[in-house]
């Protein structure tokens, strides 16, 4: 039987987990250790040159670390893989890992706030161009690639307006002019999406969100191919950045991937229940949801999504409800929740709920976000693990409050 030949959700449990160690222990032991040992300064070198199998620093490979980089090389499907301490260090990495100076980026008009901030701040100071483009638009995308353009960036779903991309056609339209095509997975990890099976060359995550679940670890993730990745950990992780996950950290990942499957399904039909609830809402005048009929990307969804369409919900408040202004709807309602948290983040076991614009997206430009949609009546919602049915109730007296 081969590991690869089987079903994802055997996959993710037994996936790096093949040696049980000197012990056979069934839990992935954590190498909870900054450096390595040699009995010869012979062995030291080579380790060092990759010719013999050995750790030398954690800061470049570690045994509890290897475990979940096959975990997530196999969850993407890729040929090779790295784990870093964020989210956000395996996007720096993956900029700094495949870009030089004098390179050009197309990037998603709506990407994740702190996302936003590299491509418009730290980009540029390294003398990396960056066209933001809506990444819906094949004709736009077109039309902002230059002769130095290297990569086209973009979210399988967008944060926080929901919006997808034809993956297939843009690593088509890349791949025919040498440009690679990035794409940050994380709110529609496997089973729902597989960027990579769709022609993209690096997915990322923030495995903080969907791939731990559990709300306790910061860590980001970056997969492709091999030259790809040896690029990024070497040029970017590893000597830049500097940014590697933490032993302890990959071993409560590890833990929790074995049930992602699982959870990754059920966040799905929560929030599928929970979207058909708000639209009947009043209070709300739209909701964006991929899974939804009423979603203008809904057929594209269909074709890429799986039949799961993600955890997360975006909706707006209705400006003028009762006499309140959308933000000021926005506050009644989410302060009124009970059940349902008010925190950033996503992918945990509770529900989260937050405003956009203040909590995610507040260093994005007023005037860009008003152009996104991102207006001060938009709500992110992360769909937990608690029952369908309570989560609708706490809407329903939270509404009761209006």
């Amino acid at each position: 039987m081969k590991l690869e030949q089987m079903h994802l959700e055997t996959q993710l449990i037994h996936a790096g987990q093949e040696n049980k160690g000197e012990w056979g222990s069934l839990a992935t032991p954590i190498y909870q250790t900054s450096t390595f040992c040699f009995d010869t300064v012979d062995d030291a070198v080579a380790v060092d040159l990759g010719q013999k199998k050995g750790y030398m620093y954690t800061r470049a490979s570690n045994p509890t670390l290897d475990v979940l980089i096959e975990k997530v090389r196999v969850l993407e499907g890729g040929e090779a893989a790295i784990c870093t301490s964020s989210g956000m260090g395996a996007i720096g990495s993956t900029m700094v890992g495949l870009l030089e100076t004098g390179d050009h980026v197309v990037c998603s008009d709506t990407v994740y706030g702190g996302t936003d901030f590299v491509m418009r701040s730290n980009m540029p100071r390294l003398g990396i161009g960056v066209s933001f483009t809506d990444t819906t638009d094949l004709d736009a995308i077109r039309a902002a690639i230059r002769p130095n353009t290297k990569m086209i960036y973009l979210e399988s779903v967008t944060n926080p307006t929901m919006k997808l991309a034809d993956i297939r056609a843009i690593a088509e339209l890349a791949h025919a002019r040498g440009i690679k095509v990035v794409v940050d997975n994380t709110f529609a990890p496997p089973p729902i999406m597989h960027p990579l099976a769709m022609g993209a060359d690096v997915v990322l995550h923030s495995a903080t969100k969907y791939i731990n679940g559990h709300g306790d670890v910061l860590a980001g993730v970056a997969v492709g191919g091999k030259e790809d990745i040896a690029n990024i950990k070497l040029r970017g992780m590893k000597m830049f950045c500097g940014s590697p996950i933490t032993p302890f950290a990959a071993y409560l990942i590890i833990r929790g991937m074995k049930t992602m499957d699982l959870r990754v399904r059920q966040h799905c039909a929560n929030a599928l229940a929970l979207a058909q609830y708000l639209e009947t809402r009043p209070e709300i005048s739209r909701v964006f949801y991929p899974g939804l009929e009423s979603h203008p990307q809904h057929a594209l969804a269909v074709r890429e999504m799986n039949g799961l369409y993600t955890g997360m919900i975006a909706f707006e408040v209705r400006e003028g409800y009762k006499g309140y202004s959308s933000f000021d709807a926005v506050k009644k309602l989410l302060d009124n929740l009970k059940l349902i948290a008010i925190a950033v983040s996503l992918g945990d076991p509770d529900s989260l709920i937050e405003h956009a614009a203040t909590m995610t997206h507040d260093e994005v430009p007023k005037a860009t976000r008003d152009a996104l949609g991102i207006t001060d009546g938009l709500v992110r919602f992360s769909v937990g693990l608690e029952n369908k049915d309570d989560l609708i109730a706490d809407f329903e007296q939270a509404f009761q409050a209006f």
